[in-house]
C-alpha cells in the first residue's frame, strides 16, 4: 500500500512559477514509476509528467515540455514538480500518482495509488 498527499498548489498569476510536492508513505516507493496528472474543470484527467524508479527517465505531455520538471528524492519518498512559467491553461486540480509498471505510462489506468489532488490556479 502507498498513500499520496500532495501539497504546494495555490493562486499564482500568469508566468510564475510553483513547485508541488507529492508524500508517499511506506517502504516499497522506490519501486514505483511515479507521475503527476491534472484535471481542469469540465475536462479528463491528463497526464503532466512521469519519472521512473530512480529518476534516470522522465516523460512529460508536449503541453509542460520546457516548463515543468519532475524529480523525485527515494531516501525522502517524496516527487516534486516544478512548474515554471505558468499559464491560464495549466489551471487544473494536480493528482500525484503511483504505478507498479516498469514503464512511464500516459495512461490513467495503469497507475494504482492516486493523492486526492491539489489545486492550482494560474490567473491571467
Amino acid at each position: 500500500q502507498v498513500q499520496l498527499v500532495e501539497s504546494g498548489g495555490g493562486l499564482v498569476q500568469a508566468g510564475g512559477s510553483l513547485r508541488l510536492s507529492c508524500a508517499a508513505s511506506g517502504r516499497t516507493f522506490s519501486t514505483y514509476v511515479m507521475a503527476w496528472f491534472r484535471q481542469a474543470p469540465g475536462k479528463e484527467r491528463e497526464f503532466v509528467a512521469g519519472i521512473t524508479v530512480y529518476g534516470s527517465t522522465t516523460r512529460y505531455a508536449d503541453s509542460v515540455k520546457g516548463r515543468f520538471t519532475i524529480s523525485r528524492d527515494n531516501a525522502k519518498n517524496m516527487v516534486y514538480l516544478q512548474m515554471n512559467s505558468l499559464k491560464p491553461e495549466d489551471t487544473a486540480v494536480y493528482y500525484c500518482a503511483a504505478s507498479r509498471a516498469n514503464y512511464i505510462s500516459g495512461a490513467e489506468a495503469t497507475y494504482n495509488y492516486w493523492g486526492q489532488g491539489t489545486q492550482v490556479t494560474a490567473s491571467s
